[in-house]
């Protein structure tokens, strides 16, 4: 079962690909990916990196967490686990889903 890392403060310039190369030289990587903003697609500076085997991945960590890269100290752990958080939803909605609501102003 692969072990998911977390990497943060990445330089923004760094890709899925780039993420890759960092781990590879200490063992399997089953995937690595750079989390972007869904609207601008520019990266939010951290990823995750899912390695093969448990001690490649402490390997990992030993070695590149608090390293520096483009000039940012990278912060590289395991993963926890993703809770699961009720979604918010702003404002009221009526007929058509358009939203109302947030404030109650009185001119």
């Amino acid at each position: 079962m692969p072990s998911t890392l977390y990497v943060g403060n990445l330089p923004y310039a760094v890709d899925g690909d780039a993420l890759n190369q960092m781990f590879v030289a200490f063992g399997t990587v089953v995937s690595a990916k750079v989390i972007t903003d869904s609207r601008t697609g520019r990266s939010k500076g951290f990823g995750f990196v899912d390695m093969e085997k448990v001690e490649d991945a402490e390997k990992a960590i030993k070695e590149l967490d608090g390293n520096e890269s483009g000039g940012r100290k990278v912060v590289v752990n395991f993963a926890k686990p993703k809770e699961d958080k009720p979604r918010r939803e702003g404002g009221f909605r009526r007929e058509g889903g358009r939203r109302e609501g947030g404030f109650n102003r009185r001119g």
